[in-house]
């Protein structure tokens, strides 16, 4: 699976990460093996429809995720 990195959650990590697809997997096991808490992703799409860390994934989804938007 192909996971698209939005701003601070690029770091140290890149602009795009591929995850081994398996059986059963979702959005929750993805962050884990990329190590980014939940807290830290705001939004989460799968396909580029909104979606949310605990949904199942497919072996040829795309998935983007954005941390929460800064700033004053």
């Amino acid at each position: 699976m192909e996971v698209r990195l939005f701003a601070t959650l690029r770091e140290n990590r890149g602009k795009i990460a591929h995850i081994g697809w398996r059986e059963g997997i979702t959005g929750l096991d993805l962050l884990d093996e990329l190590g980014i808490p939940q807290k830290d992703v705001a939004i989460f799409l799968i396909n580029g429809a909104h979606s949310n860390a605990g949904a199942a994934l497919n072996q040829n989804d795309v998935i983007a995720l954005f941390p929460p938007v800064g700033g004053g």
